[in-house]
């Protein structure tokens, strides 16, 4: 089951966010203990004014090829576990999105 849902506007992502990671990067997907898939991301910036949560966003945007507008936090300000919402076109982001997990899953092996 893929952690991101499809809408009419784009698509709604579930992650699991690590700050102070060492480098910006996706690093694949994730199951937690309560069966929920998310996508695991890391950032180099701490977790406090903010910075975390920019960079974040700034990776996705970067990643799915969105102007950062298009990116906004939906739920987890303060949290590890968020909820990311991208505009665009739902299609074209979930095929990008499939397509970096799966080169991190083949990267992995």
């Amino acid at each position: 089951m893929d952690p991101w849902r499809y809408s009419t506007g784009g698509i709604s992502v579930a992650l699991r966010v690590t700050p102070r990671g060492g480098r910006d990067d996706i690093d694949g997907v994730e199951r937690l203990a309560n069966g929920k898939s998310v996508v695991k991301v890391r950032v180099r910036a701490i977790a406090e004014g903010g910075e975390a949560n920019r960079a974040v966003t700034d990776l996705l945007a970067k990643a799915l090829g969105v102007p950062k507008r298009n990116v906004r936090l939906l739920t987890g300000v303060t949290s590890r576990l968020k909820q990311v919402a991208v505009d665009g076109d739902p299609r074209r982001l979930g095929e990008t999105l499939k397509a970096l997990v799966a080169a991190k899953a083949a990267d992995d092996t």
